[in-house]
């Protein structure tokens, strides 16, 4: 079918998901959703609290009734909702330590009330990936797990909780992200499993969340030899279309990872990967993490347009495309009707933000060995917190740790915090991290401690002298050092306030045996 002249632009518009700066929503994105622009993505520098959303996702609404207004709100590790306190839940790898897919559920459903009272109506979440390496740089506490049917179940628990009040939710990074060492955001991770081992590991959780109804995938630049040896997976017509599309039997929408990461934007460029990605099966394109800004949209939409003039990229694939996204958004629009969500309103009764507390203390487990200290401790404590760098996905704003919650607790409470440029060089790294501790109780806060030597090399000089010291493990605890270990699998708000309670008194689970 040919196009009218004016009707490419509109289209190609519909199929892009841009971020944008600051707390309301921007001229140019006003004037793009009258022109069909589809959805838009928000991130940290967007939120500064729920009203604040509520009024924003307004002005975007009054625009286009069905605009998809897309977050990366892990509930964990990742947070853009709660990323100014951090996040009131424990976040995946804690839910799979529980492992009770009845409160896995319990915990979207609450995240997807708050979401959608703010306008929100689709979440980058849940991660499916199936974690099976323990040195993968930008999953780790983000995955349930590394069991492939565990993670299953509290995936597809994820999915029922978070749609029930209209907010789609979204299985990511297809087809899995787990058993990696690079980081996607930087390089193309290389996935060296044959197709069978997929489909009894990685591709697991994704069946489980399509037989769960889940409305989206987000494709993760994932070079995955089995099925295609030269294009990532965000690229490739054989893992979108052929895999994800007709062997899966996946219907819904399908969202490329953030454009711009080097894991196809350094060989391809943005707008190359855009028009490649669409070419493939794509449905959406997220971008606005770096390149928040108009000219990006423009350039994006034009390379579309003339993809499409070209012949490079089939029209009736855009169209697809594009109706993809207004089923989504009118699916979303009709479900939080149905659902009675007001938007800007507070969440019913019974589905408050305690949830996540609750599940994070549930989640706390202690490992004691001969001689370890007693809990709760006496005295006032000193934290120390080793601050090994943060990848993106996590990013720099949100604050981690024990030490503010515990001086609440325990007024008086000292806290220093330690980055590798800070200990690097010293002959003595623990008499600098000891410094402020002076014989009262300490604390140690660490996070994936196996992934950082600096960090391992400092806490056992630190635990030589001190082997009374508390060592709270706050990422994937591969490495228990420490008389008295506690491990939160997450360093969420939510994960700090158990592990102050249970070092404070409030909070005592049953030790595990060392």
């Amino acid at each position: 079918m040919m196009s009218k002249h004016g009707e490419l632009p509109e289209l190609a518009a519909a199929v892009l998901q841009p971020g944008f700066v600051g707390t309301s929503a921007p001229d140019w994105i006003r004037r793009w959703l009258g022109d069909g622009l589809g959805g838009v993505a928000l991130f940290a520098r967007n939120v500064e609290s729920p009203a604040q959303v509520a009024a924003l996702t307004a002005q975007l609404r009054a625009e286009r009734a069905d605009v998809i207004v897309a977050i990366d709100e892990e509930a964990g590790d990742v947070t853009r909702f709660e990323s100014r306190l951090g996040s009131s839940r424990p976040g995946n790898l804690a839910l799979g330590v529980i492992d009770d897919p009845l409160l896995t559920e319990a915990v979207a459903r609450d995240l997807g009330c708050d979401l959608a009272t703010a306008g929100i109506t689709l979440d980058y979440a849940p991660d499916a990936d199936v974690n099976n390496n323990p040195d993968n740089p930008v999953i780790g506490v983000r995955s349930f797990g590394a069991e492939p049917l565990l993670v299953a179940r509290h995936t597809a628990a994820f999915v029922r909780g978070l749609q029930t009040f209209g907010v789609a939710g979204c299985a990511k990074h297809f087809p899995g992200h787990g058993d990696t060492s690079v980081d996607s955001h930087h390089d193309v991770p290389l996935i060296a499993r044959t197709a069978d081992e997929l489909a009894a590991r990685e591709l697991v959780p994704f069946r489980a969340a399509i037989a769960a109804g889940v409305k989206s995938v987000m494709t993760g630049h994932l070079l995955v030899p089995a099925y295609d040896a030269e294009l990532p997976a965000t690229l490739s017509h054989r893992i979108l279309t052929g895999l994800l599309r007709e062997e899966l039997g996946f219907d819904g929408l399908i969202v490329t990872d953030g454009i711009e990461m080097q894991g196809v934007r350094r060989r391809y460029g943005l707008a190359g990967a855009t028009v490649r990605a669409l070419a493939a099966g794509v449905d959406a394109i997220c971008v606005g993490g770096d390149h928040a800004d108009e000219q990006t949209a423009i350039e994006l939409r034009d390379a579309i347009v003339e993809a499409v003039r070209s012949g490079e990229l089939p029209e009736q694939r855009l169209r697809d495309a594009v109706a993809r996204v207004r089923a989504l958004g009118a699916w979303t629009t009709r479900t939080q009707k149905e659902a009675g969500v007001t938007h800007g309103s507070q969440p019913p009764a019974g589905l408050g933000s305690d949830v996540g507390f609750a599940a994070a203390r549930r989640a706390v487990r202690v490992t004691r060995g001969e001689g370890a200290p007693e809990l709760p401790i006496v005295g006032v404590p000193h934290v120390v917190e080793f601050a090994p760098p943060r990848n993106i996905a996590i990013g720099s704003e949100t604050p981690w740790g024990i030490g503010a919650p515990l001086s609440e607790l325990l007024p008086g409470t000292t806290a220093a915090r330690f980055a590798a440029e800070d200990l690097e060089g010293l002959g003595d790294p623990a008499g600098a991290v000891l410094a402020g501790a002076d014989g009262r109780p300490l604390v140690l806060v660490v996070r994936d401690v196996h992934r950082h030597r600096w960090i391992e090399d400092a806490l056992t000089a630190v635990l030589a002298v001190r082997p009374d010291a508390i060592v709270v493990e706050m990422g994937i605890p591969v490495t228990v050092l420490g008389g008295l270990h506690v491990a939160t699998f997450g360093a969420t708000r939510a994960c700090g306030l158990a592990a102050a309670e249970l070092i404070a008194g409030a909070n005592v689970p049953e030790p595990v045996a060392a």
